[in-house]
């Protein structure tokens, strides 16, 4: 009866050895000397229950056995002191599951994250346990605690909220316009005659001055012969002044009136000469044509300042201020750059396309800028002195409020809704919300969220799970002293 008794502890001790073995954990018996002693102890009728290798290795059997070279396997008996105990070293997980006991359990909640606590331990319908929430996991200012451990699993960092330039670049395309303040036109201011047309066409250069066309009309000579009678007659003051003044309210050239004072003679026709520098843009006047009052017979343009219409989108509006400086890339001319500022936002938005047009006025002293030629347009934003940003990363915007989290030391973070300003250069600035030298958090920021909100849904729902305090008589409600 004993042997078979000895015999059964025998393969209880086996299989709790073989399993061990696998699950990768070996059996810590006592060192070889400590196990002879132990055999020498023991009483000679103590029943052999296993036999173990000769040189107290992890190997045991239920029968009699010999090692390799010989030697007889070591008879176990029942009263030997072999242990499959831990190590005496605690690990860390067992050090911090020896703390957590410790602390008072508050609730239990959800092991998937659904709103359900229980007092008591349970498990859900899936048979996992429900998770502990002990006292000081949760606080009442809405901030959030996690472990280092969670910390470091979740890679969250943070860095202090410091004072930078937030700078940032609109790209926008546009084209070339001419100077509208450059532009004029040769009209007639009475109706005459086009006798002949100077040796210019379109595309000329012209200087102020220089003569376009000659023209003759019965108007103008009349008014010159009214101004030679009087300069004939001897005339003075307000008389020759009015006679004078006629043929300046014709428009005609002032070297036209100071030839007919010098020579007392009427030309036939006179020389209509150039307003300005720059190109004809256009020609209309042809030899022996009939001008009516205000025709356009020549149209100059000076480019040696020229106009960039850019249009931008309208959300970019509001980063752009006039003086801001601009890059301009024309795309016809091989990486050649150009450097202005903005001159002018126009008041109107383009209703179609939502965008608004900014103007950039460009010295073009060689005019290798032509009008409505296409350019890529970089506009310079940001705010002039530094002001308070963080990362882009540190702020969770969930389209109605936009809120960072605030790193309060010892693993305790606290959501804080923020006012943002500009963006750029992958920081954005705020206005309100948070100081200067504060900690937020700039990665996994959204899981340190997640926790948060889920511990705010666990503690709605453990507050309206617990037991409300009863109305006594007089209408008070009871505060459970009693119960």
């Amino acid at each position: 009866m004993n042997r078979a008794i000895a015999m059964g502890a025998a393969a209880a001790i086996c299989a709790v050895a073989g399993a061990a073995w696998l699950a990768g954990a070996v059996p810590r018996a006592k060192p070889f000397a400590a196990s002879v002693v132990s055999l020498a102890t023991a009483g000679e009728g103590d029943a052999t229950i296993y036999y173990q290798d000769p040189d107290g290795k992890p190997f045991y059997s239920l029968t009699p056995k010999k090692s390799p070279d010989g030697r007889a396997w070591r008879a176990v008996p029942a009263n030997a002191d072999v242990s499959f105990d831990e190590p005496e070293e605690t690990s860390t997980e067992t050090k911090a599951a020896d703390a957590k006991s410790e602390r008072k359990i508050k609730y239990y909640r959800n092991p998937m994250g659904l709103p359900d606590t229980s007092p008591v331990p349970k498990k859900d319908s899936m048979g996992m346990d429900y998770i502990p929430v002990y006292e000081g996991e949760d606080s009442d200012d809405g901030s959030v605690k996690l472990t280092p451990g969670k910390i470091q699993r979740t890679g969250a960092k943070s860095e202090p909220v410091v004072r930078r330039s937030v700078r940032s670049v609109i790209r926008a395309p546009g084209t070339v316009q001419e100077d509208e303040r450059r532009v004029s036109v040769v009209a007639l201011r009475f109706e005459g005659f086009v006798d002949s047309v100077a040796n210019v066409t379109t595309g000329d250069h012209v200087h102020k001055g220089e003569p376009l066309m000659n023209v003759y009309s019965p108007a103008l000579s009349s008014a010159a012969a009214e101004y030679l009678s009087a300069i004939n007659a001897g005339a003075t003051g307000k008389e020759l002044k009015g006679a004078r003044r006629r043929l300046e309210n014709l428009a005609t050239p002032d070297p036209a009136i100071k030839e007919l004072e010098r020579t007392r003679e009427i030309s036939l026709s006179i020389p209509w000469l150039a307003p300005q520098d720059g190109e004809i843009v256009e020609r209309n006047a042809v030899n022996g044509m009939r001008a009516a009052p205000g025709d356009v017979l020549f149209r100059i343009a000076d480019h040696r300042v020229v106009w960039v219409l850019i249009d931008i989108a309208e959300r970019d509006l509001g980063q752009v201020s006039a003086g801001a400086k601009v890059t301009i890339k024309p795309r016809g001319l091989g990486g050649q750059t150009f450097t202005g500022t903005v001159a002018l936002i126009y008041p109107h938005l383009n209703a179609q396309t939502r965008t608004a047009r900014i103007r950039v006025e460009l010295p073009n002293p060689d005019e290798v800028l032509r009008p409505e030629m296409y350019v890529d347009a970089e506009i310079e934003t940001g705010t002039p002195e530094p002001v308070l940003a963080v990362p882009e990363s540190a702020v969770l915007d969930d389209g109605t409020r936009q809120a960072v989290l605030v790193d309060k030391g010892e693993g305790r973070f606290e959501p804080r809704q923020v006012k943002l300003g500009r963006r750029g250069g992958g920081y954005i600035e705020i206005t309100d919300g948070v100081k200067e030298g504060e900690a937020v958090v700039t990665s996994a920021n959204f899981l340190i969220d997640a926790e948060s909100n889920l511990n705010a849904a666990l503690k709605g729902f453990a507050e309206a799970d617990a037991p409300q305090p009863a109305a006594t008589s007089d209408g008070a409600k009871d505060t459970g002293e009693h119960r």
